[in-house]
């Protein structure tokens, strides 16, 4: 009975030792697993899809003489608010930059996405804004103290207030 018990218990530590042999290694991702996972689309906000954007040169086209119409849009990322990421422009037509904003403030995107391609889906307006308004937005660009200075009048541009981002 004592034989039986020894190598009962033997066998059992040998069974656990070779299970603890056989567990899952983890193994650091290839590069190019790596490299997919960071191409990969990111949304924020509310979902955004890319199907029937139309690009944003084509904005003029969408509004028809109208000064809002909730859109869906896609193109290139010209600037980021670099305090927050709490803003984005984009390019509707040269010399002409439209301001996206997002809803109630409730996401941000990140401060590194400029020259990357995002679908923006909300409300287009047509607005002025304000010396002050743009000011603030000079200084969250990071602009120097002369440029921030130089704005002096109110100027007519697009805004944008987006339900959601998708940067590609």
């Amino acid at each position: 009975m004592r034989f039986f018990l020894v190598t009962a218990c033997s066998l059992s530590c040998t069974l656990a030792i070779g299970q603890v042999n056989k567990s899952p290694k983890t193994t650091k991702p290839s590069t190019h697993t790596a490299l997919l996972a960071t191409t990969q689309p990111q949304t924020y906000g509310a979902p955004v899809t890319p199907a029937g954007a139309v690009p944003v040169q084509q904005l003029q086209t969408v509004l028809a003489g109208r000064d809002s119409a909730r859109v869906k849009l896609v193109g290139p990322i010209a600037d980021v608010c670099r305090a927050e990421g709490c803003w984005m422009t984009m390019q509707p037509a040269p010399g002409q930059m439209m301001r996206v904003r997002f809803k109630d403030h409730a996401f941000f995107v990140p401060k590194d996405i400029s020259g990357k391609t995002a679908v923006i889906e909300g409300v287009v307006v047509h607005e002025t804004v304000s010396v002050a308004q743009q000011r603030h937005y000079a200084e969250d660009a990071g602009k120097s103290k002369q440029e921030i200075a130089a704005i002096t009048t109110p100027v007519e541009q697009y805004n944008f207030i987006a339900d959601g981002v998708r940067v590609q």
